[in-house]
């Protein structure tokens, strides 16, 4: 399927997503309530078949933070950028995607750590790198008065 297909497929089986064409393959954010069935979706239909989850990654914004999913199908060659963003700053928290790709549980853990995000439904939620009395120490508002780390 190529990219324009990708994307045709994309918006008219999710009309409430925002897709577009990013700079090296097209991307969709979706809402964090409805991530996991839109996850569960594109993996299991047989025309996408995303069987591969790349990478997972958290990113800050000001006023919520995101989680961001590069994902291939090995057997139709396409790649895909899915996006959700939490509800807000305060208590980030979206559905964990660990059933679905078994990856996932080392990649949340990670973003949990370091960015504060809760994934729903995870196995085994926690810190891998940091102790409790750390922050999350790649937000943008991270103050380390304890550790003196300086940005």
């Amino acid at each position: 399927m190529t990219n324009e297909q990708l994307i045709e497929k994309l918006t008219s089986a999710y009309p409430a997503a925002v897709v577009k064409m990013g700079s090296q393959y097209p991307e969709i954010t979706v809402s964090f309530d409805k991530l996991h069935a839109f996850m569960l979706d594109i993996k299991t239909d047989s025309q996408l078949d995303f069987d591969f989850l790349v990478c997972e990654s958290g990113v800050d914004y000001p006023v919520f933070l995101q989680v961001v999913y590069h994902l291939e199908s090995t057997s139709l060659k396409h790649f895909l950028v899915v996006k959700a963003n939490t509800e807000n700053r305060e208590t980030p928290a979206i559905d964990s995607v660990a059933d679905i790709w078994p990856t996932a549980e080392f990649h949340e853990n990670e973003i949990y750590d370091l960015l504060g995000i809760k994934f729903n439904n995870h196995p085994h939620l926690r810190r891998i790198f940091l102790d409790e009395n750390w922050g999350f120490p790649l937000r943008k508002d991270y103050k380390d008065d304890i550790h003196v780390v300086e940005r």
